[in-house]
C-alpha cells in the first residue's frame, strides 16, 4: 500500500508540474504566436493565436498529465526530423499539394529536440479528441482555424511572446526558415506525462492468427510516399519516404513495430493555403477498413471510432481486437477507394 501511496504522490506531483509550467508559459505569451515566426517561405498559416486569459489548472481536471503532440514538417528540406524516434505514436496525414506532414505524440519519453515543428489544421482538432486535454505544439494556423483550436479541448502551443525566456522553442542555423523551428520539451515538461495518458485505444500482445507474409507495404499521396520495408535483423518496420530511406538527426533508421495504414475518407475542406491549395480534412471518426503490419507480415482488420472522444479500436472479422508490438506505431491515413 505503502508503494502505491507514494506512486500517487509522484504522479500528482508530475501533473501539478507539467500544468504549472504550462500555465506560467502560457501566461508569458507562449500560446499568442507571431506570423514573423514562421519566417519567409511558410505556408501562410502563421497567424497569432490570442491566449487564453483566466485559465487554471482546475480547467482541466482528472490526474492525468496531458500527451504532448507535435506537429512536425515533412518536405524534403525538413529531414532528417529531430526527435521522432522517441515519439509512441507518429500519425501521417495529406496536405495541400498532394504533400504530407506528421503529428508525432510523446507519452513515455521526451526528446531533447522535436522538429521541424510546422503549422496545425483543421482535422488535427478531431484527431486529439482522444487525448485528455493534449499540449499541441505547432507554428501557427490560418486565421479562420484560430477560433476553431482556441474552442477545442486542448492548450495549443506556439513559438510565443519575444522574452519570455522559457526556451521552448529556438531556431536551428543550419536550415533557412520556415524548416528550422525546433521545440524543446525538457523545457516544457520535467518528466514524460506516462502510458496512462496515451489513450488511443491501442492494445500490445501477440499478434492475430494468419495474416500474409508482407516484406513492403507503400502508400502514395499524390505528392508523397511512404515505404515500409520489414527487416528482419531489426525486428522493426524500416521507413522510407519519396523513395530515401528514413532516418534519424544521428543517422540511425526510423523502424517503429508496428504500421497501421487506415483506410479513410479524406475530402476536401472550407480552407486553403496561399497559393490557393485545397487543405484535405482526414475523417479519423467513423468505420472502415485498416491494414496492420507488425512482424513481418500483414492483418486485414476493420476500424471504429464512433466518437471523437473515443480512442480507435482494430478488430478482425469476427470482432477479436487486434493487438499491437510493443514499440513505436506509425498510422498511415490514406485515401479509402
Amino acid at each position: 500500500m505503502a508503494t502505491v501511496g507514494t506512486g500517487r504522490r509522484a504522479r500528482a506531483r508530475r501533473v501539478a508540474t507539467a500544468r504549472a509550467l504550462l500555465a506560467t508559459l502560457l501566461a508569458a505569451g507562449l500560446a499568442a504566436g507571431c506570423t514573423a515566426s514562421n519566417g519567409p517561405g511558410d505556408d501562410g498559416r502563421g497567424s497569432p493565436r490570442p491566449s487564453r486569459p483566466g485559465e487554471t489548472d482546475e480547467t482541466h481536471g482528472g490526474d492525468r498529465p496531458p500527451v504532448l503532440a507535435v506537429k512536425i514538417d515533412n518536405v524534403p528540406a525538413a529531414r532528417p526530423q529531430t526527435g521522432l524516434e522517441s515519439a509512441d505514436v507518429v500519425y501521417v496525414e495529406q496536405v495541400e499539394g498532394g504533400l504530407s506532414r506528421l503529428m508525432a505524440i510523446y507519452a513515455t519519453r521526451l526528446p531533447e529536440s522535436v522538429g521541424p515543428v510546422r503549422s496545425a489544421r483543421e482535422a488535427d482538432l478531431e484527431l486529439l479528441r482522444q487525448f485528455d486535454r493534449p499540449i499541441l505544439a505547432f507554428s501557427g494556423a490560418q486565421g479562420r482555424l484560430l477560433p476553431l483550436i482556441d474552442r477545442a479541448p486542448l492548450e495549443p502551443l506556439t513559438p510565443g511572446t519575444p522574452g519570455s525566456g522559457a526556451g521552448v522553442y529556438v531556431r536551428g542555423t543550419t536550415r533557412s526558415a520556415p524548416h528550422n523551428l525546433f521545440l524543446q520539451p525538457r523545457q516544457l515538461m520535467d518528466e514524460p506525462p506516462g502510458r496512462a495518458s496515451l489513450t488511443t485505444g491501442f492494445r500490445h500482445g501477440p499478434p492475430p492468427p494468419g495474416g500474409e507474409p508482407t516484406s513492403t507495404r507503400t502508400v502514395r499521396y499524390p505528392a508523397a510516399r511512404f515505404t515500409f520495408s520489414w527487416s528482419d535483423a531489426r525486428d522493426r518496420w524500416l521507413v522510407s519516404m519519396d523513395g530515401t530511406p528514413a532516418v534519424t538527426a544521428r543517422g540511425e533508421p526510423v523502424a517503429p513495430a508496428t504500421v497501421v495504414v487506415q483506410y479513410v475518407t479524406v475530402r476536401p475542406s472550407d480552407y486553403h493555403d496561399s497559393r490557393g491549395n485545397n487543405t484535405p480534412y482526414t475523417e479519423t471518426v467513423g468505420s472502415g477498413t485498416a491494414t496492420v503490419l507488425r512482424d513481418g507480415r500483414a492483418h486485414d482488420v476493420h476500424w471504429s471510432r464512433p466518437d471523437a472522444s473515443d480512442g480507435t479500436a482494430f478488430t478482425t472479422d469476427d470482432g477479436t481486437e487486434v493487438n499491437f508490438a510493443q514499440g513505436q506505431v506509425w498510422v498511415v491515413y490514406t485515401k479509402a477507394t
